[in-house]
């Protein structure tokens, strides 16, 4: 007989292998139980991995700006909106950005910046883009490398030479395959000859094409294209990661001081970190992504209500066999574990098939262009987890129950 044996560890099989067969004689009805499992699991997996994925798409669109990145902004002298946001009114002088590379040691390159659409007209086609004008070290400080040509140098700047490097967006829309290099392009109906052209970078915050643009120094957009005697802003690369905090004070205290700005004055200019956003915005989508993941985490709540109910209806349905198992000398831990090992097996398996079907929303949203959302096996550990803590906390009190069913009453039930 089943129960006069006495090794605790083969009863414990016995006891599950008669757990097993009883969840298999209700193949639908044990499907159904953890269904609600199996949707949780999944969209708690799916959310962390999409979150994952938002979360490095969001680092890379800020790391193609460059590293280590301070922007100065300046503030308009007036504040009527005709007059907001007008070079004219700038506080930001290219004497200030010389001072900066001179005084702040840990700049490594600056450079102003002016920017404006116009339409470039090239081979016969025109192209509505963006010109912008900035300095040499603009490769350097956006970490972006030419793929053929060359960049403009300090010499050209300073005579305000119409030359641009090309993005490969604008190099394909005016040239098609040709090789730009050595072509001419017309903005304002101004020639400007190509002398390098962009690596593709692709798109970058807020979902721009960095690739359609066209570039040339900031004296030449200064001088010939907006007449603006003012950069709209600099962008400053710092030496290292440490240092951005102390550069940004020290960028600060310069531009005050040569502003003439006393004591509880406001600052004239803004200064972005690029350290500080990217932090800021990895908070934001961590914070978000966990607070999604909780939502969606309320269904395991549900799935284990629901293997709760259909326990304590077994429960009732086999009332005369937990009569018949206790009278032939079941002991009531034996049931007991019997219903938890249903239980926590329905839970277990509605854990694995939400883990593959988690992996499988995933993988399809791969599919989006430059999206790659990355299933962590922590979450796919703790979704484990919690099946096993829901399997066993929903399926203690309908096992109890059996547990402690009277056998002359089970075994007279009808």
């Amino acid at each position: 007989m089943l129960h006069t044996l006495t090794s605790p560890l083969l009863r414990a099989g016995l006891t599950a292998m008669i757990a097993f067969r009883a969840l298999r004689r209700n193949k639908l009805r044990s499907t159904l139980t953890a269904l609600g499992i199996i949707i949780g699991v999944a969209s708690v997996v799916a959310i962390m991995a999409v979150g994952r994925g938002t979360q490095r798409r969001i680092q890379d669109q800020v790391s193609s700006l460059g590293s280590n990145l301070l922007i100065v902004f300046s503030k308009s002298r007036r504040t009527n909106a005709a007059a907001a946001g007008n070079a004219e009114s700038s506080n930001l002088t290219l004497e200030d950005v010389e001072a900066i590379r001179r005084e702040v040691r840990s700049v490594q390159a600056a450079s102003p910046e002016v920017t404006l659409s116009a339409q470039a007209v090239a081979a016969g086609r025109n192209w509505s883009t963006t010109i912008a004008g900035e300095s040499p070290g603009y490769l350097r400080i956006r970490d972006w490398p030419l793929a053929r040509g060359s960049m403009f140098t300090e010499r050209e700047v300073r005579s305000a030479a119409r030359v641009a490097v090309i993005g490969s967006r604008t190099a394909r829309e005016l040239f098609g395959p040709l090789n730009p290099v050595g072509q001419t392009v017309r903005i304002k109906n101004m020639p400007f000859t190509i002398i390098g052209e962009l690596e593709s970078k692709g798109a970058g915050m807020g979902g721009a094409n960095q690739d359609d643009r066209i570039v040339i120094p900031y004296t030449t957009a200064m001088r010939r294209l907006t007449g603006d005697k003012y950069p709209r802003l600099v962008t400053l690369q710092i030496s290292s990661d440490g240092l951005m905090s102390a550069a940004q004070e020290q960028v600060t205290a310069l531009l005050r001081q040569r502003h003439r700005l006393a004591d509880g004055r406001k600052n004239d200019f803004d200064i972005v970190n690029q350290k500080e956003i990217a932090d800021t915005v990895n908070s934001i989508t961590t914070m978000l992504t966990y607070l999604l993941g909780g939502i969606a985490g309320l269904s395991l709540l549900v799935g284990g209500i629901g293997i709760m109910n259909i326990m304590l209806v077994s429960v009732t349905e086999r009332t005369r066999e937990i009569g018949t198992r206790i009278a032939v000398g079941a002991q009531p831990r034996d049931i007991l574990l019997q219903f938890l090992i249903e239980s926590i097996t329905l839970s277990l398996l509605g854990g694995a098939i939400g883990v593959a079907l988690g992996y499988g929303i995933s993988a399809a949203a791969s599919m989006i262009p430059d999206f790659h959302p990355s299933v962590s096996i922590g979450s796919v550990v703790v979704a484990f987890g919690i099946s096993f803590i829901v399997g066993v906390f929903f399926g203690f009190y309908p096992a109890r129950k059996a547990a402690n069913m009277n056998p002359i009453a089970a075994l007279r039930f009808e």
